[in-house]
């Protein structure tokens, strides 16, 4: 045999055999994870709780609990309004106060989170902070309409708008099966449907309810 076969003979086995490891290690590889999808979190941490799927006069969902639990970030996203001074008197009844101390945002999904009757507002929670799922930006309480009454936190979904349209802000789609969802771990996003409904329904739709 000539040098050149032998080389070509050479070359040709370790092809064969480095074809034989890449084939050897792709049977055996970790899969990769698929890209990751939004993940949700129960928006009150370290208390215990009760809900249920009714709300008055529009949708939405007061979660009850005691004063001074964590309201979290139910998703990654980003702070957009933040209430610190508690309005409400039922001299006025006004429905934009009603919600007294309160926080929004708006998540990387695209739909927007409000919790209000809070207690407490950290300094940290302000419109600009970048927020992960869990995140704590507030403590729930009894402030606003709430007062004398059990202590909840109000939980509304919602698309983002301009600042100041309070009867969107406070709820526009029902959060009870996202919330039983994601107390119970599940990953189910309410984007598509919030999206749905704001085509439906428009941008800035009639006040419903008070």
């Amino acid at each position: 045999m000539t040098l050149a076969l032998r080389r070509t003979f050479k070359v040709r086995r370790m092809n064969r055999w480095g074809i034989a490891i890449v084939a050897a290690l792709l049977a055996t590889a970790i899969p990769l994870p698929a890209q990751a999808s939004n993940s949700y979190k129960f928006p009150v941490q370290g208390c215990s709780v009760k809900f249920t799927a009714y709300h008055h006069n529009y949708p939405a969902t007061d979660i009850l609990t005691k004063v001074g639990c964590s309201f979290v970030a139910p998703t990654a996203g980003v702070i957009d309004e933040v209430n610190r001074v508690d309005r409400f008197t039922w001299k006025t009844d006004l429905g934009a106060d009603r919600g007294g101390l309160s926080v929004s945002m708006i998540g990387d999904d695209g739909v927007r989170y409000y919790g209000s009757h809070l207690s407490f507002i950290p300094a940290t929670t302000i419109p600009g902070l970048r927020v992960a799922a869990g995140d704590l930006i507030a403590k729930t309480g009894d402030s606003g309409d709430a007062k004398g009454t059990a202590p909840h936190l109000h939980f509304g979904i919602s698309w983002p708008t301009k600042a100041g349209i309070w009867w969107v802000r406070r709820g526009e789609l029902n959060p009870f099966d996202y919330i039983t969802a994601w107390k119970s771990g599940k990953n189910i996003s309410p984007a598509k449907s919030v999206a749905k409904l704001r085509a439906k329904l428009g941008d800035i739709p009639p006040q419903v309810g008070y």
